[in-house]
C-alpha cells in the first residue's frame, strides 16, 4: 500500500534527487526554460514554486532560505532582482510544463519543455481586454429579421469627372 507516500523519488536516493532537483532548479531560473522527462518536470514545480514564492518578499531570512535550497548564487540573485518583480502580482503557477511530440531515443521516455510562464513571448497577452458582455440566448421567433441589402445600379451612379485644370492649379 502506498500510505503517506506524496511525492515521486525519480528512482534516486535523497541526497542525488536533493542535487538534481536543485541544479536543474537553477537552471530554469537562469535560462527561463529547461527540456526534460515530464516526471522530472513535475517533481521540479513543486520543488521551485514555492522558492520563487518566497522570492515576493526580499529579506536576508528568504534569500538564506532559498539559497539552502538552490545552492547556487547567481541563481538567487537572478530569482530576487528579476523574476520576483515580473511575478509580483501573480498568485502561483509560475511554471508551465509543455509536453513535448518526440520520446527520448534511449529509453522513450516522454519529454517536455517546463518554462517561466512570465518570460513566454508567444503566450504574452497585449493588454488585457475588458472582458464582453455576456450574451443572452434568444429564439429565433423574438430575433428581428435581417434586412436584404438594397444593391444600386451602376448605371444610376453618375461617374465623377476629372475636372479641367484652371489657372490657379497650373501656377
Amino acid at each position: 500500500m502506498r500510505h503517506n507516500k506524496k511525492f515521486n523519488h525519480l528512482g534516486r536516493k535523497s541526497a542525488h534527487r536533493k542535487a538534481m532537483l536543485s541544479n536543474m532548479a537553477s537552471s530554469l531560473i537562469l535560462n527561463k526554460r529547461i527540456i526534460t522527462t515530464v516526471a522530472k518536470a513535475k517533481a521540479l514545480r513543486v520543488y521551485v514554486e514555492p522558492l520563487i514564492t518566497r522570492s515576493k518578499e526580499d529579506n536576508t531570512s528568504n534569500r538564506r532560505l532559498v539559497f539552502s535550497y538552490l545552492q547556487n548564487k547567481y541563481a538567487v540573485t537572478e530569482l530576487f532582482r528579476e523574476i520576483s518583480t515580473k511575478v509580483a502580482d501573480r498568485p502561483g503557477g509560475y511554471t508551465r510544463i509543455i509536453r513535448m511530440p518526440n520520446m527520448r531515443a534511449g529509453d522513450a521516455a516522454d519529454m517536455c519543455m517546463m518554462e517561466m510562464v512570465d518570460y513566454n513571448d508567444v503566450y504574452v497577452n497585449e493588454g488585457k481586454k475588458a472582458p464582453k458582455a455576456k450574451a443572452t440566448r434568444r429564439s429565433k421567433k423574438s430575433a428581428p429579421k435581417a434586412e436584404a441589402a438594397v444593391e444600386v445600379p451602376a448605371e444610376t451612379v453618375a461617374p465623377v469627372e476629372a475636372a479641367e485644370p484652371t489657372e490657379e492649379t497650373q501656377a
